[in-house]
């Protein structure tokens, strides 16, 4: 029997798992005693873990993630005040499936968006939509967006995000228009997604950022119930990377 047929109608048929397995299977005469079940399992085995692995990469693609992090790659010996057992009890992303929020706060450098991309990628892994933007592009394109009316769409789509990363909270106050989209963003994620915050500013100064006090009550009661706190402290992690490289020049 010619198989390069067959070959050829699976990679047709967008099989290419089952491609690669029976090209594989018929270079080697250690599948020559299996039973046709046996061998036919690797074939949908292989075609599964494809698709999967397909359909992360296009997860992790459509997340933007800033960095390339892992929880397993988290520096836990640097003094900062981050409680790994609270990290690997985040790892098992239940808190997402519970649609909690995380606040992380803490000094520059010291590693507040590595954490986050690092929650954000674990989140990939287990299969749910991520979106990693920094707060003022997030407000620069739904300013745009509501000029060339992409803003409804625009609104739509990050409501669908499981796991919505805002990095650089706080870096400048907001002004009406954008506190009310803020508000709109964080009223259809209440109780339905899950929101990581990243921000210089300690959640107590979060109030006046916001400005105002209806508001920011609306927003500070969404965000930080039933959210989880990373209050990081310490020195910068980037100034330490960088007095090491220095000091191995000299």
């Amino acid at each position: 029997m010619l198989l390069s047929p067959t070959l050829d109608k699976l990679k047709e048929l967008k099989l290419l798992g089952m491609s690669k397995e029976l090209e594989k299977q018929l270079s080697s005469k250690s599948y020559n005693s299996l039973s046709f079940e046996e061998r036919l399992g690797f074939l949908v085995e292989q075609e599964s873990l494809e698709r999967e692995n397909k359909k992360l990469n296009l997860r992790l693609r459509q997340a933007k993630l800033k960095q390339d992090a892992s929880i397993e790659d988290i520096n836990f010996r640097h003094p900062r005040n981050l409680d790994k057992s609270m990290m690997l009890e985040l790892s098992n992303c239940k808190w997402i499936k519970e649609h909690h929020n995380i606040l992380i706060t803490g000094l520059t450098g010291v590693g507040k968006s590595y954490i986050s991309c690092a929650l954000g990628h674990r989140a990939c892994l287990d299969g749910f939509k991520t979106m990693y933007v920094r707060l003022s592009r997030l407000l620069s394109d739904l300013f745009i967006a509501r000029g060339d009316g992409r803003y409804e769409k625009l609104m739509k789509n990050l409501a669908k995000i499981d796991l919505l990363i805002v990095d650089d909270w706080g870096l400048n106050k907001l002004n009406e228009q954008e506190r009310r989209d803020f508000l709109e963003i964080m009223e259809d994620r209440y109780a339905l997604r899950s929101t990581i915050i990243t921000s210089q500013v300690p959640v107590k100064k979060w109030h006046e950022l916001i400005g105002d006090s209806t508001i920011a009550d609306a927003i500070l009661d969404r965000l930080v119930h039933n959210s989880y706190r990373i209050e990081l402290k310490g020195e910068s992690l980037r100034m330490k990377k960088k007095l090491k490289k220095n000091e191995k020049k000299d």
